[in-house]
């Protein structure tokens, strides 16, 4: 498999070079999250990130979030050290976290409000990303009125309205029937399309890893660190049928050989 890296921009978006993260529990053990992991990501572009459960996925991405901080080595953002929560930065989580008292337009412009932005200028960002993602005619609705691939949709639009340079999605579409799964990882491509945001994507799908990325990071089991690097050359626009071409198929084993061989390796077998 191809391992290479290609960026878009001469100043990396996501630099993390030595970074590791060890938690304190209660009983007084440390909890080794990642070790020594070194990444790069370039401006515009779409890395998804798979592994086994516990592997550190989601500490990487509040690491880059700014959300934690690192125990060692640094982080930078756009060349600029990361030094707590980054406005450059919208996050989207597996559940979309509505406020169930506000509407979809009111939970959209809450990042607005919490940084003081200008209403009627983020006000007419919101309605045109609720018409780029099919709910302009939901702006008044609540959330419990809402299908859960909606929900997202409005997790997303929230996540995009401020104009973050990157979007952060953490299992996003991992509640959701598989044919609504297909069509929010569609309709994320076409929003990536427009708004060629960096994108970084955990997942716990190797097919969705394929379909959607430019490169897909494999971790290992914790401590996690970065195995393998396997840039997905496909052609864009994707489609569904990819998924059925013996290409497609190729990344999907190589990645699932590299998971059950760090699987064996935890365990002290022989892969």
């Amino acid at each position: 498999m191809q391992k290479a890296l290609s960026l878009h921009d001469t100043t990396p978006a996501i630099e993390l070079s030595g970074v590791s993260k060890v938690f304190a529990t209660a009983s007084g053990e440390p909890v080794h999250a990642l070790n020594y992991t070194n990444l790069t990501i370039g401006a515009g572009e779409f890395i998804t990130v798979v592994g086994a459960s516990g592997c550190g996925k989601t500490t990487l991405l509040r690491l880059v979030a700014g959300l934690e901080r690192s125990s060692s080595g640094t982080i930078r953002i756009n060349g600029a050290p990361q030094v707590g929560p980054s406005e450059q930065a919208g996050i989207v989580f597996q559940d979309a976290t509505l406020l169930p008292w506000r509407t979809v337009m009111q939970n959209v412009l809450l990042p607005v409000q919490v940084l003081k932005l200008d209403a009627r200028k983020y006000g007419e960002r919101a309605r045109a990303l609720l018409e780029t993602v099919g709910l302009k005619d939901f702006t008044n609705k609540y959330p419990h009125e809402l299908s859960g691939g909606m929900r997202q949709r409005v997790a997303i639009t929230r996540a995009l309205v401020h104009d973050p340079a990157m979007l952060l999605m953490d299992e996003p579409f991992g509640a959701l029937d598989a044919m609504t799964r297909d069509q929010m990882n569609l309709e994320l491509l076409d929003i990536w399309a427009a708004t060629r945001k960096t994108v970084v994507l955990i997942t716990h799908s190797i097919t969705e890893s394929v379909f959607l990325a430019d490169r897909v990071i494999v971790m290992s089991p914790r401590p996690g660190r970065v195995v393998e690097e396997i840039v997905i050359d496909l052609p864009r626009p994707r489609t569904l049928e990819m998924i059925n071409k013996e290409e497609f198929g190729k990344y999907v084993r190589h990645i699932r050989g590299l998971l059950g061989a760090g699987a064996h390796a935890r365990n002290g077998a022989t892969p």
